[in-house]
């Protein structure tokens, strides 16, 4: 007697079906899993994006500014919208800020030069918080996911066995059908960590390539701000006070 028509064909909903609380609980955790992971990747693959286009709008503004004033202008006008800006309006604030008041609090003590580095540097840790926000989600995601899958696989292949063996029938076929279905949330498990990783990565290498040239604008603003000039701007000859060199970055075959 053919019992193929009697008995439920295998696959991801028999499987739901015959799972505990327990199950249900692993694969709700996993549902959460991707997508807190797919809301951070949309989010930050778009802030990175508007970020990226903002900075170059910015940095040549900057670099094509005949004066600080300038450039102070054009962040009173639309803003600091992003890294170099906010860096560039906080050191410019320092600096206009100790000619004015001089130092009258412990955390003004120091030159002018000192203040601003102070300034600076609290700048950049605060721009480099915040690009690693949602990247330890994105790791722990694709740490834990595949091991949350092999738990689920394992207590399937567990509940499984005990039917079979409270059942009194050992065939393959029975066997291999509850074991198969059970291997589902391993893959599940795979599904959600692998596009985790993948994004977690190439967050962090293009955290890493902005930091670097955030670091370089931070040096160049620095020494513009302290000795007046920017690094590779001709400093020869007696008339070298007479002008303000212009704002432009260090080229690549200039000297100290």
């Amino acid at each position: 007697m053919d019992t193929s028509a009697a008995s439920p064909a295998p696959g991801f909903g028999h499987f739901i079906a015959q799972s505990d609380a327990i199950g249900h609980t692993l694969l709700g955790l996993l549902v959460l899993m991707s997508i807190a992971s797919w809301a951070i990747i949309a989010a930050k693959g778009a802030t990175q994006a508007l970020r990226a286009r903002r900075s170059r709008a910015f940095l040549d503004q900057f670099w094509n500014a005949s004066t600080l004033d300038q450039v102070q202008h054009e962040i009173n006008t639309h803003g600091a919208r992003d890294p170099f800006s906010h860096l560039a309006a906080h050191a410019l604030h320092a600096q206009a800020h100790h000619a004015r008041h001089g130092v009258q609090r412990l955390a003004e003590t120091g030159s002018a030069a000192d203040f601003i580095t102070r300034t600076i540097k609290k700048v950049l840790d605060e721009e480099t918080t915040r690009f690693e926000a949602g990247l330890t989600t994105l790791a722990t995601v694709g740490a834990t996911a595949p091991f949350v899958g092999l738990f689920g696989t394992v207590w399937g292949v567990y509940h499984a066995l005990l039917a079979i063996g409270s059942g009194g029938a050992g065939t393959l076929d029975q066997v291999a059908g509850p074991v198969g279905e059970a291997l589902i949330m391993t893959g599940i498990g795979l599904a959600v960590a692998i596009p985790a990783v993948v994004a977690y990565n190439a967050f962090t290498r293009s955290n890493r390539v902005l930091s670097a040239k955030l670091d370089a604008f931070a040096f160049e603003l620095h020494s513009f701000l302290t000795m007046g000039e920017a690094l590779g701007a001709d400093t020869q000859g007696p008339a070298r006070h007479a002008t303000p060199a212009p704002l432009r970055p260090v080229s690549a075959g200039s000297t100290a």
